[in-house]
């Protein structure tokens, strides 16, 4: 049932959509570079093409050796670089800009401050997003940029700090990887000598090729036996590789690198001249940007070692990746697409029901709860909160999974649960999201929401908060209506009379000789915390009547 109200709320959405076109801008926050697009939404076919597109390259992923905290002067570069893409971003009119941030902001022990710092002085909210959910946005922006030709297709993205693996067809991605092994972590890592020393350049081999093993391995696991996927690259690395290829081979670079190919063989070649270079003689080869040149060879070698494991002959360029990703991941939940990527829409609530499945949360008790809480949210929608659809679909996903700290332990379970979906890399969501749908299964019992508790100062703004004040609030008494797990209540009414301050609830019993006692004397004992949150008092009623028809 909860299920079912979330998917009809998504169609209701989509439906209502005004079909005109949209302008939006992307920015991903990578180890080496940050990079935006501005693209028009065109909803009726739905596509959009790329009308602006900026980079800077800040090197976020060159940290404090030390600490492994981002530099204090790379922060204000950064910021720098954000402030002048969001005045790109106005010069076209754009809607909304989404940001999102990845390895060198996960592993920063500053990057939540970083992120902090980036929302007051810009007014940006920038998703912290983990590795999986990298190379699924991945995913999704070379599908929207490649014919798949009803085929699986293996994706390699190699950036700054971490390489991403993918395999997927055209309706969904089969395995997602991400590996810490990136072009600016193993050059500042690894090499020291220049040009690089044969020893150097041994373990630097040896080592992205260890790294990549276990990446590689899930890959192939999942391809059926017939089927020979086709290798496509994105990213800074791949794309310098290609344009010093084609100037190469052709004498003049393509106007497009989507499609373009080399082989396994002419990249072999070009590792070994680019290992007998110094950093000066990098730069200095045709179509080689200075701030690539410093760390062309690790990305190379990262390539090399990939396509040698996968068995890969040769390589085609796209020229889409995360930040087109992004894009394609807005759309789908603003119910901008109906085709074949369709089944994207959906991935949240598939994620959230293999996590269920995997911690053995009582699917049936879950999802009443989800019923009530989504009942109540809908309720109460414009009299005591103003959140809409995403919030909404937060609220399920922690009445989901609210009780799944079970797995670990009765005893603080709501502590358990919080853990859990914080370190269980749900796709379809960002950090911020996780942290929200943690929060709310944490405080679906006991104690409310203290400043006191690290989880709720983890929290990135005042709004978030607000979200988990109000809406644990709400999931508490959905949990309190099926105190018994038994499905005793078939469901609720809630009226709101503002003169007084007061919401009644009428509650419904299944069966009509149910006093459902357990059930009220639960609501009553869990509505504190609502009452406090939206300064109401809240009276429930038993009926000795079936449920109404509400719609």
């Amino acid at each position: 049932m909860g299920l079912n109200l979330v998917s009809a709320n998504w169609e209701s959405a989509s439906t209502q959509l005004v079909k005109q076109q949209r302008i939006i801008a992307a920015i991903d926050l990578g180890t080496n570079s940050l990079h935006m697009v501005v693209v028009k939404i065109d909803p009726t076919l739905p596509a959009f093409s790329i009308i602006a597109r900026e980079k800077e390259t800040v090197r976020l992923g060159d940290r404090n050796t030390t600490t492994g905290e981002l530099k204090p002067e790379i922060i204000e570069k950064a910021i720098a670089a954000l402030g002048r893409f969001q005045e790109v971003a106005k010069t076209f009119n754009a809607e909304t800009t989404i940001a999102v941030a990845t390895s060198a902001v996960r592993e920063s022990p500053n990057g939540r401050d970083f992120l902090h710092r980036i929302e007051k002085e810009l007014d940006l909210s920038v998703d912290l997003i983990s590795g999986q959910e990298e190379a699924r946005r991945i995913y999704l922006g070379v599908l929207s940029g490649m014919e798949f030709h009803n085929q699986p297709q293996m994706i390699i993205d190699i950036g700054g700090g971490s390489t991403e693996l993918i395999l997927g067809d055209c309706h969904e991605p089969r395995t997602l990887t991400s590996t810490k092994v990136g072009a600016v972590r193993l050059t500042s890592e690894l090499i020291t000598t220049d040009p690089i020393s044969n020893v150097e350049f041994q373990y630097l081999q040896a080592y992205a090729r260890g790294m990549l093993e276990r990446a590689v391995d899930e890959v192939l696991a999942n391809i059926q036996f017939g089927e020979s996927p086709r290798l496509i690259g994105t990213s800074g690395t791949i794309e310098t590789l290609a344009v010093i290829h084609a100037r190469e081979n052709l004498g003049s670079v393509p106007s497009t690198f989507n499609g373009y190919q080399f082989s396994l063989e002419d990249l072999r070649k070009w590792v070994n001249r680019l290992r007998k270079l110094t950093h000066s003689e990098r730069t200095a080869i045709s179509g080689m940007p200075d701030k690539r040149a410093e760390v062309i060879l690790a990305g190379a070698v990262i390539l090399q070692e990939a396509m040698t494991l996968l068995g890969a002959e040769s390589i085609t360029t796209c020229e889409r990746s995360l930040r087109e990703g992004v894009i394609v991941d807005w759309m789908l939940a603003h119910g901008l697409i109906e085709d074949r990527l369709r089944y994207q829409g959906s991935v949240r609530q598939r994620s959230i029901l293999k996590h269920a499945n995997k911690y053995h949360i009582t699917l049936e008790h879950s999802d009443r709860v989800a019923s009530f809480a989504l009942s109540l949210f809908d309720q109460t929608q414009g009299t005591l909160h103003n959140w809409g659809i995403n919030e909404r679909q937060l609220l399920w996903a922690a009445a989901i999974l609210h009780n799944c700290g079970h797995y670990i332990s009765h005893s603080a379970h709501h502590k358990h649960s919080y853990y859990l979906i914080r370190n269980g890399e749900l796709l379809g969501y960002t950090e911020t999201e996780i942290e929200i749908v943690a929060n709310l299964a944490r405080y679906h019992r006991k104690s409310a929401p203290k400043k006191k508790h690290e989880n709720y100062r983890n929290l990135l703004s005042k709004q978030h908060r607000q979200i988990v004040n109000q809406l644990s609030s709400i999931l508490r008494l959905a949990v309190a209506l099926d105190r018994r797990q038994i499905g005793a209540i078939a469901g609720v009414k809630c009226e709101y009379y503002p003169e007084f301050k007061q919401v009644n609830l009428q509650v419904f019993p299944t069966q009509l000789d149910d006093d459902c006692a357990l059930e009220l004397w639960s609501l009553n004992f869990k509505k504190g915390v609502f009452e406090e949150e939206f300064g109401v008092k809240l009276v429930a009623n038993l009926e000795n009547s079936t449920i109404p028809d509400f719609s």
